[in-house]
């Protein structure tokens, strides 16, 4: 029973590390995307380029909140707090979007044409949802549910991608200057609904901190009750 207790432990530290490492990748790109689309979109007058590489900001906000969470000794203790951080940001990012797509259609505003930015959000739509998906599984298999709700930020963060690029293309080859914003507003539906589960999940159902400490305070010496306990949260995860 030992041995299966420190194999569970390093998996768990194998999972921790996993998710460190994406959140970082995930940081280090979102920088480099907000910098690129933000002076692209400043060049082209477009606002949906300016709002793209704010919203990259927000997805930094999220994935260095959930960073520092799994820097500390007990990363599950701060699974609330971590969680509330990101409904916020998904709050911001609504607001933004919202107010810059009413602000181009009732302004007609008309982008011009931005190599870089149709470049930059195609290559989003790639990046993007190779990042979720990876930790969506370590967050699923660990019971992280700030891993498992950044996921989901980043996932979002695809889907404005492909919003943004499909009313780039369609500005550029047709003069279709609303696409963009009609599709902003169609992103705002998912962040104010993810943003809004992020913060009733109260670390979505029980922090797996907190099961495996009442795991191991049930008193009657059977020690299976963490690897039973850690299934049922990753179940419910799922």
């Amino acid at each position: 029973m030992t041995t299966s207790t420190t194999l569970a432990d390093a998996r768990r530290a194998t999972l921790h590390r996993r998710i460190r490492l994406i959140v970082a990748a995930t940081i280090g790109y979102n920088v480099i995307e907000a910098i690129v689309a933000i002076t692209a979109g400043t060049i082209a007058s477009s606002v949906a380029l300016i709002g793209f590489g704010l919203d990259s900001t927000i997805e930094v906000l999220s994935a260095a909140a959930v960073a520092w969470q799994f820097t500390r000794r007990d990363p599950e203790r701060w699974e609330r707090g971590t969680l509330r951080v990101i409904a916020v940001a998904f709050f911001a990012l609504a607001a933004y979007v919202t107010g810059s797509s009413l602000l181009a259609l009732f302004g007609a505003a008309e982008p011009e044409h931005s190599t870089v930015g149709l470049i930059l959000t195609a290559v989003s739509v790639a990046v993007m949802p190779l990042l979720s998906l990876a930790e969506r599984r370590a967050g699923r298999e660990l019971g992280s549910a700030t891993a498992v709700a950044d996921s989901k930020q980043t996932l979002i963060c695809a889907y404005l991608s492909a919003a943004v690029l499909l009313g780039l293309l369609l500005n550029s080859l047709f003069g279709w200057w609303w696409a963009d914003p009609i599709a902003g507003l169609v992103i705002v539906v998912f962040a104010v609904r993810e943003g809004v589960e992020a913060w009733k999940g109260d670390a979505c159902a029980t922090s797996v901190g907190m099961i495996l400490e009442a795991g191991e305070s049930d008193g009657d010496g059977h020690h299976h009750s963490r690897e039973e306990h850690l299934d049922d949260a990753t179940k419910g995860e799922a």
